[in-house]
């Protein structure tokens, strides 16, 4: 199969040109003006962008999680996100305590193989850093998966103390791996859970004013520490909040470098939302959502480099599944659905609103996501060479975000009503065109798991 893509502008983390690209199988072949080659298929991108698929390093798809299991299946999951131009996501895999790195994966692997629509890779949480873990690191990087998630939260189920975080970014650094983390100070929190609802107080509020700004910036400051002090690469999950960006830039005097990653609805919405009675339950998620002075600072975070990537964090449930925590906060099953909408509302909020420009939309959507967990050049970019993994853009379209609308399996929006201005047009996944005027052109197992490069900590 060949396609070639006539006149569009074409839009890399560095450059900006009209050009014309030509693909034959799942590759970039050439890229030119006024390119005369035969192809298959020919689309006009005259008046489009084109961009580089979006990577999604940070989703929960089919996951168990407080007693139920996230909304979307891979299928579901992968397939919203083409929808929405993402052409790749990266999942976490949850080892259980006291079982092997090796039956978690062989567990969610079972779930995506076959499934996924879209390409998928997977970061593997270490849950029980032991002996027999410290063993299965190599064995994971050479599977290609060469990331790896620890909670600071949690106790009980996912979270590691301080010495196992150590201990893993030892032998992570030795095996050419990254280490990740989910920073918030889980004794802290765990302290105000439990003080909030011996008072009674048990609406998503309190969601909220048990998780202040103080617990996550606490904890991003002593994961930069460990990081600081065993030299391996680290990287910040769902950074929501100033005090959380300010322990990253500290950490830049001592000549340190630290990624860090922010989620959309931290850019876009705000713990107001949590003043709604229970209706506030459809955002609890954790960290929860802060103030406007919070987004104010990972805007510009963004443009000061500090924050490389913008994600997700999708983590679905339908409303009949938050009703599990009606009565009680801490029961609310924490995740909310964006994976569909990160693109649109990145361009629309931030590109078209003049808060990044077109170059940084494309570092923060895809490229750095492919540099940083070894996915360059073979993803996030449009090169010679390259996976063509593309995504045609109308920036001038206008549309409005509806439960009615989207493709994610539940039923309820977190955006409900929220006017855009950028809408995905096509959508080709390794040289095939899956996504053309709103309709999907693939199945499930259509998507390929994705093997990774070691990493460097270094873009």
């Amino acid at each position: 199969m060949s396609v070639l893509i006539k006149n569009g502008r074409i839009i890399t983390a560095s450059e900006d040109y009209v050009a014309d690209i030509f693909i034959e199988g799942e590759k970039i072949k050439t890229i030119g003006r006024d390119l005369s080659l035969q192809a298959d298929e020919l689309i006009d991108a005259q008046g489009l962008m084109i961009f580089p698929g979006g990577i999604d390093p940070h989703v929960h798809l089919d996951m168990p999680f407080m007693g139920t299991f996230s909304s979307d299946s891979y299928e579901t999951g992968t397939r919203a996100a083409l929808y929405g131009g993402t052409t790749m996501v990266i999942d976490f895999v949850l080892q259980t305590q006291g079982d092997s790195l090796k039956n978690a994966l062989k567990d969610w692997r079972s779930r995506a193989d076959g499934t996924a629509v879209g390409d998928y890779s997977f970061h593997m949480a270490v849950t029980d850093f032991n002996p027999e873990t410290k063993l299965e690191i190599k064995e994971m990087v050479e599977e290609g998966i060469t990331s790896f998630k620890t909670f600071m939260a949690y106790k009980g189920s996912l979270m590691v103390d301080d010495r196992q975080m150590v201990g893993l970014m030892e032998e992570v650094k030795k095996q050419g791996g990254i280490v990740t983390t989910h920073a918030t100070n889980g004794d802290m929190i765990d302290f105000l859970v439990a003080k909030h609802k011996s008072e009674g107080k048990l609406s998503p509020l309190y969601h909220y004013l048990s998780q202040p700004e103080i617990t996550e910036a606490e904890a991003s400051a002593r994961f930069a520490d460990m990081i600081s002090y065993t030299k391996s690469p680290g990287y910040i999950v769902h950074m929501t909040c100033q005090g959380a960006l300010d322990a990253i830039r500290d950490s830049t005097f001592r000549n340190q470098k630290v990624f860090a990653e922010t989620c959309i609805q931290y850019l876009t919405l705000d713990a107001s939302l949590y003043e709604q009675d229970f209706e506030g339950a459809k955002w609890v998620m954790s960290p929860p959502l802060r103030e406007k002075k919070d987004q104010t600072a990972l805007w510009a975070g963004i443009n000061q480099g500090l924050v490389q990537v913008v994600a997700t964090d999708h983590c679905p449930f339908t409303w009949e599944q938050k009703q599990l925590g009606k009565a009680d906060f801490s029961k609310i099953p924490n995740g909310h659905p964006a994976i569909e909408h990160r693109m649109e509302l990145l361009f629309s909020e931030g590109v078209h609103s003049g808060k990044i420009s077109l170059n940084k939309f494309v570092e923060v959507s895809s490229t750095n996501a492919a540099k940083i967990f070894g996915l360059f050049p073979q993803k996030g970019t449009i090169g010679i060479g390259s996976d063509a993994d593309l995504l045609i853009f109308d920036p001038e379209m206008e549309h409005v975000i509806s439960v009615d609308t989207h493709h994610m399996n539940t039923d309820y929006s977190a955006y409900e009503g929220w006017k855009l201005k950028g809408k995905v047009k096509t959508v080709l996944l390794r040289g095939k065109i899956v996504i053309d005027q709103n309709e999907c052109l693939v199945g499930k197992g259509n998507g390929r798991f994705i093997k990774r490069k070691k990493v460097t900590g270094i873009i």
